[in-house]
């Protein structure tokens, strides 16, 4: 059994890591309801933006913008890989890794070529140990994700979309649904499926007046269609990082009470045994005056 000091020292060492976990859960709490009300207030805008899309594609059938069309076939494919930059937030990055590491395989034995961008530092250091052709990245994004710092390396994927350099664009993320679940999600972003952009369309037909005309209407809005769609998925990360971070935080604060009891008891025990040990000896000493 260790000596009463060193049990000491441990205790007071896992008192001190229970205040770090215990101030760090706060701390994810509080960031944790600003995210889910950012991520939230976004949700309408993509909606919105999602809907006229649709209502303009189905005006103007003459017309089908290259995000629309699918390839005959697909021999080079671009990946958006969503992360946390920091860590202390469970298993959130490994899930969702795991998805683009299945993808990867999947799309290397299909003999199809892959070029990645990744969005946080923890994909963008995945992303490098398996030696992954990475064409651009955005990391330390803060607490607030800015939709300017995520434009630059996302335009890379879709500007080789348009040249024909890549024949599909993925986007894994992260996805929150409460508190106490959030799953990995990796889903085609381009190009955009039928279903998906008119998934809340009405039967009826809309007529506009565009200025300067439709084509330019229409190239403009789904290109800001896609860029909310990313943005969304950053900020759907973001919730789910501080949620994950606020339960992990919390767990390890429980775990570290129950050692700090479990150390307690031992403390007591090794003094105890002291004790009685110094009494055998006294009365050991007085028997034998």
């Amino acid at each position: 059994m260790a000596g009463s000091k060193e049990i000491r020292t441990k205790i007071k060492s896992v008192q001190n890591t229970r205040k770090i976990t215990k101030a760090m859960e706060m701390v994810a709490a509080s960031k944790m309801r600003k995210a889910q009300e950012r991520m939230r207030h976004a949700r309408p805008y993509a909606d919105k933006v999602r809907n006229i899309a649709a209502h303009l594609a189905d005006a103007n059938p003459e017309y089908r913008h290259p995000y629309l069309v699918s390839r005959e076939s697909t021999k080079n494919a671009g990946v958006i890989v969503v992360t946390t930059d920091k860590g202390l937030c469970g298993g959130l990055n490994t899930n969702v890794l795991r998805a683009v590491t299945n993808k990867l395989r999947e799309l290397e034995k299909a003999g199809i070529g892959v070029q990645a961008t990744a969005i946080g530092n923890k994909g963008f250091g995945f992303l490098q140990r398996i030696g992954a052709k990475v064409v651009s990245h955005a990391v330390q994004l803060g607490d607030t994700p800015h939709l300017e710092k995520l434009i630059g390396p996302v335009k890379i994927q879709l500007d080789a979309y348009a040249a024909g350099e890549i024949d599909a664009v993925y986007l894994a993320y992260t996805r929150f649904i409460n508190t106490m679940k959030q799953e990995p999600v990796l889903e085609q972003l381009l190009p955009l499926s039928a279903e998906r952009l008119q998934e809340d369309s009405r039967e009826y037909s809309w007529d506009y007046i565009y200025e300067p005309d439709a084509q330019s209407v229409l190239d403009e809005l789904l290109l800001r269609y896609i860029e909310s769609l990313v943005y969304q998925s950053v900020a759907e990360n973001m919730a789910s990082e501080q949620s994950a971070r606020m339960v992990a935080m919390k767990a390890a604060s429980d775990n570290a009470k129950k050692v700090i009891d479990e150390l307690q008891l031992s403390y007591n025990k090794a003094r105890q045994a002291a004790i009685t040990k110094e009494l055998s000896e006294i009365v050991g000493g007085a028997a034998a005056v």
